[in-house]
């Protein structure tokens, strides 16, 4: 066949509208390019704030973050310059110095910066990494968290190899209770102890000893000589792995105090700039699996602990007392919106903004970090459908964006705009919400394949902030649905609590009623159909595969297949096996296989494919493998993706969320054609 000249100019002039267009999507490897801000650090002026600005490394496939700044006009630069992974970033009370963790020295130190001199250097060799750093009142001292290795020596002596010889390495021997941990991998010998040092840097001084986890927020007395800590110091905190308390611990000699006492977790502490009050956070716990985490203050020179949020029927987070010490900062997530709040000790509570999130670049959960300045000022991460999170300052009414930090990525971009919408349950008296994602130069008038993504948790939510992994699905062309079901967070504890030894259940009711409130729209072609999810998404979507023939393809990302495997595999065992469940699994066997997907392999035609991480410890591989092995055997097509080295956090390393989102499409785009029943044979 020849072509004309015209023919010919015709197409090139085609082909580069089309690359011209690709451009101007999203595309996977602009993952590369995404950026976020985490951790702001007001200093105590107020004029300015330091925080971590998160990036992606395509040399090293790894996400970094370092710390920059941005004064109260939007000015922006880097605090230190190059290359690195800084946190926990502190001031000191005069804001003459900044305490920070980083591996610029070579390994994980505490840093100094000094800002008369604009300088900073490494005030530690340490051999592990420090953690919750902590400046006393007074200046002087500086307390942080750091694991203390305590190795055993093996139970059985073996001859050594002669030199020159390669033997095998030794086995090795187990018989810790919580011996692995994901993205941690197999649990050393030794825990978590306190440590303090002089602030302007020399040896460290272990404060805590003993076979216990001395962690979490480290709370200085107004006197600079105790330090109140959470732990669960109890000999059978194995079995109680939920009842922490408060302690004090005297810096002169390490005297231990317990200062709370009853059955549930305590943690989180701060003490009131007047030094006369303790704020932490906790609750009565009575073994359910979701439980409204709450605001409790006292008299540090005694008394009877009163409760501030008796009346919110949502969790309480990230607390900070303000510089007069009559009230309280902290958050909420509420329908998804992250909520900043002051909370005066008379009992009044006002609500600042509902407009913080934007962490969770990858899918789109909700969460996000802020700091207050005494006088009220906030800066906070803002939640964006459109981008990952940026900092916001608040002051009264008055609300300036501080950073843009992915306009050089999505100024030319188009992504898919996101749309709230809310649809009865029609398994409950409940409104349920949920959000649209619309692929760019969306048509009414066409027909689109829907794409069903699941949260995970399952005590978790979604909210109406940036996804990468949302956006790319979008951007091949589907319409996406994303919500939260009968079982998520921020719509109260009895919300929530639906699932409690219940799950799946109506959850997945409410998932179906989605769909259908979504084809009643009238673009959706009903019989491209597909469904993915991970975590708890992946076990309801093994859960639907197994309850319903409507989805022409499923991708069942990290699940769990079997809960009475799980819970004998899983890295929180106890836990699971003490919140999630009636009892054990050989004392409930009815009841663990009434609720695991792989009891209802069976009934399932869909396709499916399997998507998991070959180190992840929270939801094993096994899981996975079961279920491939179990479809084969029941003759359903199944594939299975296995990421090496990667933990229940696929998407820490930018590839592998692009290879997760890639092989998502890839199974989809195989089965979007022919007959649906045609295409599950």
């Amino acid at each position: 066949m020849k072509l004309t000249i015209a023919a010919v100019l015709a197409l090139t002039t085609s082909s580069a509208m089309a690359a011209d267009t690709d451009q101007q999507l999203f595309q996977p490897k602009d993952v590369f390019q995404l950026e976020y801000a985490s951790s702001p650090t007001i200093h105590p002026s107020g004029e300015y704030t330091v925080f971590i600005r998160n990036y992606m490394d395509i040399m090293t496939d790894r996400r970094y973050g370092a710390l920059w700044r941005v004064d109260n006009s939007g000015d922006l630069r880097p605090l230190l310059g190059g290359d690195a992974n800084d946190h926990s970033q502190t001031w000191s009370p005069d804001g003459s110095k900044l305490a920070f963790v980083s591996n610029r020295s070579g390994s994980n130190q505490i840093h100094l910066y000094w800002t008369d001199t604009a300088k900073h250097a490494p005030v530690t060799r340490l051999t592990g990494s420090a953690s919750n750093l902590s400046w006393s009142p007074d200046g002087k001292w500086l307390a942080f968290t750091m694991f203390t290795p305590e190795p055993k020596p093996a139970p059985v002596s073996l001859p050594r190899a002669p030199e020159g010889a390669k033997w095998a390495e030794p086995p090795k021997y187990i018989d810790k209770e919580q011996y692995r941990f994901d993205a941690a991998g197999y649990a050393k010998d030794g825990y978590t102890q306190i440590y303090v040092m002089p602030a302007e840097g020399g040896t460290p001084r272990q404060l805590t000893h003993g076979d216990y986890h001395h962690s979490g927020t480290l709370a200085w007395t107004g006197d600079s000589k105790r330090i109140i800590f959470s732990g669960n110091l109890r000999e059978d905190a194995f079995d109680q792995p939920q009842n922490s308390e408060l302690y004090s611990v005297t810096v002169a000699d390490g005297t231990l105090t317990q200062m709370t006492d009853r059955f549930g977790p305590d943690r989180s502490p701060a003490i009131s700039p007047d030094g006369k009050k303790l704020a932490w956070l906790g609750n009565d716990d009575e073994k359910m699996s979701y439980q409204l985490t709450q605001l409790y203050v006292m008299d540090l020179s005694g008394g009877e602990p009163q409760l501030l949020t008796s009346d919110l029927d949502y969790s309480v987070s990230d607390v900070q007392w303000s510089g007069d010490s009559g009230s309280l900062y902290f958050s909420y997530d509420r329908h998804g919106d992250g909520h900043i709040v002051r909370q005066y000790l008379s009992g009044q509570r006002i609500d600042l903004t509902d407009n913080m999130g934007g962490l969770s670049y990858g899918r789109p959960y909700s969460g996000g970090d802020f700091d207050v300045q005494q006088d009220g000022v906030l800066v906070y991460t803002k939640a964006d459908a459109q981008r990952p999170a940026d900092l916001v300052m608040q002051n009264g009414e008055q609300v300036q964006q501080l950073t843009r930090l992915n306009e050089d990525l999505f100024a030319h971009k188009q992504l898919g705009k996101v749309e709230e919408i809310w649809y009865d349950s029609k398994h409950g008296d409940y409104k349920v919400q949920g959000w649209i994602v619309y692929p760019p130069n969306f048509d009414p008038k066409k027909k689109y394949p829907l794409i069903l993504e699941i949260h995970g948790g399952p005590h978790t939510a979604y909210a109406e902030t940036f996804s990468a992994e949302v956006q790319l699905m979008a951007a091949a062309g589907n319409v996406v649905l994303y919500t939260n079901p009968r079982g998520s967070t921020s719509y109260g504890e009895a919300f929530a609590q639906e699932i409690h030894h219940n799950y799946p259940s109506q959850d997945f009711d409410d998932l179906m009623d989605g769909v259908d409130a979504v084809i009643d729209k009238g673009f959706i072609d009903e019989e491209r159909l597909y469904v993915t999810g991970g975590s708890g998404g992946g076990v309801l979507t093994a859960w639907i595969v197994g309850h319903t023939d409507r989805f022409r393809a499923a991708v069942v990302a990290k699940p769990v297949i079997n809960w009475y495997s799980f819970v004998l595999t899983a890295d929180a065992y106890s836990y699971f096996t003490k919140y999630w469940f009636p009892g054990l699994p050989w004392e409930n066997m009815e009841h663990y296989m009434k609720y695991s997907p792989i009891s209802y392999v069976g009934n399932v035609t869909t396709p499916t494919m399997l998507l998991t991480g070959e180190a992840d410890y929270r939801t094993p591989i096994s899981e996975s493998e079961q279920y491939y092995q179990a479809l084969k055997l029941a003759g359903v097509e199944t594939a299975m993706v296995r990421v090496p080295d990667a933990p229940h956090g696929i998407y820490s390393r930018p590839s592998n969320l692009i290879g997760k989102v890639a092989y998502i499409l890839h199974w989809f785009e195989k089965h979007g054609e022919g007959d649906k029943r045609t295409a599950a044979k």
